[in-house]
Formats: C-alpha cells, sequence, structure tokens
C-alpha cells in the first residue's frame, strides 16, 4: 500500500477529507504548471473582470442589465477560454457560475442561470472539452426547455439540451463506454423549482448527448417506461435532496407530496420524510421506489418518520404539523 492510500484509510472522515482536499490543491498546482507565466497573468486578469461581469448578473436590478452584462461575460468568457491551457485554470473566484471538471477531467461544464425577472429565466451552459495542445475546444449549449412538452422522453444534443445549473457530476462505466451523470437545478417558475438528473455521453466524433432510455422502473410494482431523463419539481421554499451519495453507492431523492393535498399542483411538494432512489445496474439507473426498505433488508438504516403510512396514505396530523413549520419558515424569511 502506498503511503497516500495509507493515509487516507487513517483517522475520522474529517480527517480523511481533509487529506483530500490537501491532494487535490497539489494536483491543481502541478496542473497549472502547464500554464506559462505570462498566460497565467492574463488569465488572472480575465478572470477580475469575469468576476464583476457574473455578480452583476445577479444582483443588477433591470432586466436589461442582466441581459447585457450576460452578454458581455459570454464573450469575455470565450476570450479567457482561448488563452493556452485555460482548461486547468479554476476560475474559482467567479461566483454564481457552476464550474465542474468531469471526474475523469476529461472536460468541465460551466453552467449559470439568466433571470428575466420572476417568472422566466433561461439557464446558458458550455462544455470545454481537455485537449492535449491546450487549444480550445469549447462547446455551447443552447437551453430548449421552453420549446418542449416532453423533456423526459428524448435524446438531446448541444441545441436543445434541457437547461440546468449543475451542481455535481459523476462518472459510471458499462461495457467500456463512460456515462457522466449531471445533478442540475432549474429555477423554474415563481412559485418552484426543478431538480434533474441528466445522463451525458459522447458520440463518435465526440459531441455531447443528453439522456438515452437509462432510468428503468423495472423493479417497481408499478411498470413504467424508461426516461431519459429524471426530474422533480417542488415548492420554491422547501430544501430537496437529489444528489449520489457516495456511501450509499446510489443516487437518493427526497420523495415529495403536496403539503395542501392538491397533487395537481407542484409547486406545493415538500418532502415527506421517505427516499427513492437509483442504483447503476448493466449500464442503467435502476429505480428503488423505497429506499429505507431496500437498505433495512441488509439492517443498515432506521426507518424514518415520514408524512405518509408504508401503503401511501398521508399521515394528516403530520402533514399539518409539517404545513405550519413550513409556513413559519416563510414567515420568518419574509420578516
Amino acid at each position: 500500500m502506498s503511503f497516500l492510500a495509507y493515509t487516507l484509510s487513517q483517522g475520522s472522515v474529517k480527517k480523511r477529507l481533509l487529506y483530500l482536499v490537501i491532494l487535490l490543491a497539489a494536483y491543481s498546482w502541478a496542473e497549472a504548471q502547464k500554464i506559462s507565466s505570462a498566460d497565467l497573468k492574463i488569465l488572472k486578469s480575465k478572470e477580475d473582470s469575469l468576476k464583476g461581469l457574473a455578480k452583476n448578473l445577479i444582483v443588477d436590478s433591470l432586466t436589461a442589465g442582466r441581459m447585457r452584462n450576460d452578454s458581455l461575460f459570454v464573450k469575455t468568457l470565450v476570450r479567457t477560454l482561448q488563452v493556452k491551457n485555460s482548461f486547468y485554470y479554476p476560475l474559482d473566484s467567479v461566483l454564481g457560475i457552476s464550474k465542474l471538471y468531469a471526474p475523469d477531467s476529461a472536460f468541465r461544464i460551466l453552467s449559470w442561470s439568466l433571470s428575466f425577472d420572476d417568472y422566466y429565466s433561461r439557464q446558458r451552459a458550455a462544455i470545454q472539452m481537455k485537449t492535449t495542445d491546450g487549444s480550445l475546444r469549447l462547446i455551447p449549449l443552447r437551453d430548449y426547455s421552453e420549446f418542449t412538452d416532453k423533456p423526459l422522453d428524448s435524446v438531446r444534443t448541444k441545441d436543445n439540451w434541457i437547461g440546468a445549473v449543475y451542481y455535481n457530476i459523476i462518472k459510471t462505466e458499462y461495457n467500456g463506454k463512460p456515462y457522466y451523470t449531471l445533478f442540475g437545478i432549474d429555477d423554474h417558475s415563481v412559485r418552484s423549482n426543478k431538480k434533474w438528473i441528466e445522463v451525458l455521453t459522447f458520440n463518435d466524433k465526440n459531441q455531447p448527448l443528453f439522456g438515452g432510455p437509462l432510468f428503468t422502473f423495472e423493479k417497481d410494482s408499478v411498470k413504467r417506461a424508461p426516461q431519459s431523463r429524471f426530474a422533480i419539481e417542488y415548492k420554491k421554499e422547501a430544501s430537496t435532496l437529489v444528489n449520489f451519495i457516495e456511501e450509499e453507492g446510489m443516487i437518493l431523492v427526497d420523495h415529495l407530496i403536496s403539503e395542501t393535498d392538491e397533487p395537481e399542483k407542484p409547486y406545493t411538494f415538500i418532502p415527506d420524510g421517505d427516499y427513492e432512489g437509483f442504483k447503476w445496474e448493466n449500464g442503467k439507473w435502476v429505480h428503488i421506489n423505497k429506499v429505507f426498505d431496500f437498505k433495512l433488508k441488509d439492517g443498515e438504516f432506521p426507518m424514518p418518520d415520514p408524512l405518509r403510512d408504508d401503503k401511501g396514505n398521508n399521515n394528516d396530523e403530520k402533514l399539518k404539523l409539517q404545513t405550519e413549520k413550513n409556513k413559519t419558515k416563510k414567515t420568518k424569511k419574509g420578516n
């Protein structure tokens, strides 16, 4: 066993995480050495410009101002990424912009949201591919969400992407082919948000493809057709979990329920204390209807205190209590 592997195997989770952060910092420093001192100076200067524009994308009170800043941000970003070996420059100080590297460093994806008003926003994104000579290969993505009624059942390209601001990316493989699963959020409407799980692959021309019949429900008691991507929509003020949990080796998703018993209104949906999930099996994400039931068979988790019983019926008393808690939180936020 190497010294590094031994070190990472010792001590508490916090210590191991600290060691990992130090390791990643050292790796970033080593990669940054590929950038010449002259180019590094240029990148730092352009990063300062991007930082200001990114801030104004959020704080400018006028729609026209946010749109102007978005246009300037895109132009400045492209000029920045044209600097040789910019792929290795993290742009850490540019806040409000997601910058996620693939686990194998094959690419990174930059994404952000442009809000026109409280009712309408669009997602912006681009994929920067890693190149051997340090030149720029940038693939812009066009948010096509508003032009489709069926976002769950199709494979999509860079020209009709379902927009999201990504907060995590993981890599799986099947038959030697890499699959990159993206987790993103969409500021959907004035009342609700959406969270997306999207699988990204690359075709034989190294062009990105989003989706495919990769989310299956074959183990559910009620069968349904495979989906190309998965999403939840929920109340704006609610906090939800949609992410890959390393310790469990699966994706966990908060199960949602209408706090007003109006299932036709997603903006009333809140977590009920239960979880569904997806597990990677034979090149697909297989749905698990109730994660805690699945885990209890192995004796790994205690049963939570959900807002519905095992038959799916609402516990009205607990639901009412949760509703009052949410109202209290909302009142406090408004003060």
